[in-house]
């Protein structure tokens, strides 16, 4: 089912679409259409590339993508004393 006005304003609200509705990201499949709109809209010059990384990121998000940083692994003390110039 599309998105009505309703619908559209309420994802608006929680963060699931830009603030006028557009580029719905609430589902994966319509996150996964939002990226490639988005992309079109870009190569068409009625998008800035600023705006595309937002929705990109939204969609990620909802993609479970994203930047994850790996936890460091804990230095042994040995390790920790090597790197000491006494």
């Amino acid at each position: 089912m599309a998105p009505n006005a309703a619908m559209r304003k309420r994802l608006a609200k929680r963060g699931e679409a830009n603030k006028d509705g557009s580029y719905p990201t609430d589902t994966k499949g319509r996150a996964v259409a939002a990226k490639g709109r988005a992309t079109q809209a870009v190569k068409a010059g009625r998008m800035s590339k600023g705006e595309e990384r937002k929705i990109d990121a939204r969609a990620n998000r909802k993609l479970g993508k994203g930047k994850r940083r790996k936890k460091a692994a804990p230095k042994s003390a040995k390790e920790r004393l090597e790197g000491k110039s006494w």
